[in-house]
């Protein structure tokens, strides 16, 4: 349960990073609360969506890890964020990804910020 709840506050953190840094991503709100509780059930979505559909795809997309040593990675997290995006307009949920390249760049931040949380935070199961 621990586990999850860090995993959660991580990508919850690497969200808020991309949002700040990256103008085509949005995420709105009436006050910093709901802003707040919006970020938090996007990472969860986020999460969820990482659980579940990320490992088909990378699976599905074997040969393309082997032939581009790895850089498919950056589409498919780019993916995996365009569809959070997409699952989250269906849930009323006010997070926005405006684009593929920006959910490139998104990604990538998504992914440094995440990793570097969750080397900071403990990992206890």
């Amino acid at each position: 349960m621990t586990n999850f709840l860090v995993k959660t506050l991580a990508n919850a953190a690497a969200l808020a990073v991309a949002i700040w840094l990256v103008a085509d991503i949005t995420l709105t709100g009436d006050s910093t609360g709901r802003k707040v509780l919006t970020l938090v059930l996007v990472a969860l979505v986020f999460g969820l969506v990482n659980i579940i559909v990320k490992p088909v795809v990378k699976l599905l997309s074997f040969p393309l890890f082997v032939l581009t040593l790895g850089l498919f990675t950056l589409v498919v997290n780019a993916l995996m964020l365009l569809l959070t995006s997409w699952i989250c307009d269906k849930l009323d949920l006010s997070f926005h990804v405006e684009g593929f390249w920006t959910a490139v760049v998104g990604g990538l931040i998504i992914s440094v910020v995440s990793w570097a949380v969750n080397l900071a935070l403990p990992d206890n199961d």
